[in-house]
């Protein structure tokens, strides 16, 4: 099997960006004029390619919060580096993990502060009490209904280690906010190879549109030119065997594993099974898969004016 970054054809288009998502982003055109401010979730692992463009248009002129989920999973001196380059942006950020409420109270506190202004005013109005209105949103499998359900302190939505749960929009309220979470949402195209893998990686695109043994290949190879020491520790790898072709270095885990059919050979599907899973679990490690691109390259969090 070739090493090939995924590549995703127009049939993919298509079943990744069903009718739903195409009424979600017809929804939040028409939400986003209602509430106060937007909170986008993104996962810590690739804050860029979890940037989905189509909320990002939709979003531009209302306050807005940037917050790297899953940031418990993320090298954190990689998410750094992302807070540092968002806000330089001068985009409020701030790294949480959902299931973490310190991670929640973190994000109460930026809130607050990006909309300063709008309570200050409804303070001299005399509307001080009324809650604040932020629309929840971001792409599949970014733990928007894991959040809500420790903002808000209870189970109030559907949370699961998969795109999709989320099927459409629901009012959360507590006492000082009122959370409209919005379904996950991706772009009808991808025009950047990366940006579909890193999603197919972390469980954003449904699995049964992949071939596992290819994400598997991908994923060692991109994880092993930045973290070696990480994949070799987990798998008890010799440093030559880092050396290996992809498909070759599947195998070699495999064979470690004893994930084995009869006759002796590799079975190399349960072994990408695995593989895939146990990144997710962080069972690797914290793992950050992209880096701040330079300034000069990229203003993909710079906030328009009205």
């Amino acid at each position: 099997m070739k090493n090939e970054e995924l590549q995703f054809s127009n049939q993919y288009n298509i079943q990744w960006f069903p009718g739903h998502m195409a009424k979600t982003l017809r929804m939040m055109e028409q939400e986003i004029q209602h509430v106060d401010a937007s909170l986008v979730l993104l996962d810590a692992r690739i804050p860029l390619s979890s940037l989905n463009p189509e909320i990002e248009r939709i979003t531009a002129r209302k306050p807005k919060l940037y917050a790297l989920n899953k940031a418990d999973l993320a090298d954190p001196a990689v998410t750094e580096e992302w807070i540092r380059y968002i806000r330089a942006a001068d985009a409020g950020c701030v790294a949480i993990s959902a299931k973490s409420r310190g991670g929640t109270a973190a994000v109460r506190a930026a809130i607050e502060k990006e909309l300063a202004d709008l309570l200050a005013r409804r303070q001299v109005r005399g509307m001080g009490g009324a809650k604040t209105q932020i629309m929840l949103c971001g792409i599949p499998n970014v733990g928007k209904s894991t959040f809500i359900n420790t903002f808000a302190g209870s189970a109030r939505a559907k949370a699961a280690d998969r795109p999709g749960v989320t099927e459409g929009k629901r009012w959360v309220s507590t006492e000082r906010y009122d959370l409209l979470d919005m379904p996950g949402v991706l772009w009808k195209k991808f025009d950047s190879r990366t940006v579909a893998s890193n999603l197919a990686f972390i469980g954003s695109i449904k699995d049964d549109l992949l071939d596992v043994e290819e994400l598997a290949m991908n994923l060692l190879d991109e994880v092993r030119r930045n973290y070696p020491e990480l994949v070799a520790q987990r798998y008890k790898l010799e440093p030559s065997d880092l050396l290996l072709p992809p498909f070759e270095l599947l195998e070699t885990i495999g064979r470690k594993r004893g994930l084995l059919v009869r006759g002796g050979e590799v079975n190399t599907e349960r072994c990408a099974i695995m593989l895939v899973d146990e990144f997710r679990a962080c069972k690797w490690g914290r793992i950050s898969l992209e880096r701040p691109p330079q300034r000069e390259d990229r203003d993909d969090f710079e906030q328009e004016e009205d």
